[in-house]
């Protein structure tokens, strides 16, 4: 899936995270901010880079303002960002329905 448009999901809640996506051509561009980072920033990486791949997105921009999501949470954001970015707003393929 290709990442046509810039579009965000999330908060700045506390147990959120707000993940913003925007178009790219050199692969992912990720970056991570996180109160948390230290403890728990390969984790976010590694959740946030399989959902990506199990989308299908191989180029972007990619940020995440995690304010202490669970993992369930960032696939969460990060899936609904992406399909936003491409208008997608019916039957969405949500969580193990893809793949």
């Amino acid at each position: 899936m290709e990442i046509k448009k810039a579009a965000m999901a999330g908060t700045l809640e506390s147990s959120d995270a707000q993940v913003t996506v925007e178009p790219g051509t050199e692969g992912i561009e990720l970056s991570i901010e996180s109160s948390v980072i230290n403890q728990y920033g390969r984790q976010i990486r590694k959740v946030v880079l399989e959902t990506l791949d199990r989308l299908e997105v191989t180029d972007g921009k990619v940020k995440v303002v995690d304010k202490g999501a669970l993992d369930c949470t960032l696939k969460a954001r990060v899936e609904c960002a992406v399909y936003r970015s491409n208008d997608m707003t019916e039957n969405l393929p949500w969580g193990g329905v893809i793949r």
